[in-house]
């Protein structure tokens, strides 16, 4: 009971909610309503940067938290992947590329599970590669939903902006991953120890 209560927590609700709100932000995107789809995404954003913070303030951590928040990540991002892909289909090649580095981290992550080894919590440059794809799927829609515009070279410049920081998130994460293969360290270390 102890244990149901302490993950009740404000954090992970927020967690929870940014998965929640994929359902409409679908919708919205479906049916062309853009604008609606930019504000749930800036709500989305909004709630991602400050579930983390918010965990560390009130001092409400958990381990459920740990892998709420990064899954929450994950499912927004392919969401948002799938949905610009249908919308925007000659960003397709950039969208699998990002989706390949989603598996990855995922296939990582269940590989320290099977070790019994935590998955790392979510790290700064995680965080800012999240942050620079709200950035970049919020200015492409809002720019078609309030003036009309779709242009592709400021797409792809955006979308390979984004790249580079995921692919550069992807490179840590993966020193972290490695570091804990091959170590029996805990995880606070082996994150010191690639920082």
């Amino acid at each position: 009971m102890t244990s149901i209560k302490a993950n009740l927590n404000i954090p992970n609700l927020l967690s929870l909610f940014r998965i929640l709100i994929l359902v409409p932000f679908v919708n919205f995107v479906l049916k062309e309503d853009y604008l609606c789809a930019g504000l749930v995404l800036v709500l989305s954003g909004i709630t991602d940067m400050f579930d983390g913070y918010l965990a560390r303030k009130l001092n409400q951590v958990t381990d459920l938290g740990k892998m709420l928040d990064p899954i929450a990540d994950k499912v927004t991002l392919v969401t948002i992947m799938i949905c610009l892909s249908i919308k925007f289909p000659k960003m397709l090649s950039f969208m699998i590329i990002l989706v390949i580095k989603e598996i990855l981290m995922l296939c990582a992550g269940a590989i320290l599970l099977k070790s019994n080894k935590k998955p790392p919590a979510s790290q700064w440059y995680g965080k800012l590669s999240t942050i620079i794809f709200y950035i970049s799927v919020i200015i492409i829609i809002s720019l078609r939903a309030l003036w009309s515009i779709n242009s592709d070279t400021l797409n792809n410049f955006l979308m390979i902006l984004t790249l580079v920081f995921m692919i550069y998130s992807l490179w840590r994460y993966f020193e972290i991953f490695k570091s804990m293969i091959n170590s029996d360290s805990n995880i606070e270390k082996n994150i010191e120890n690639v920082k």
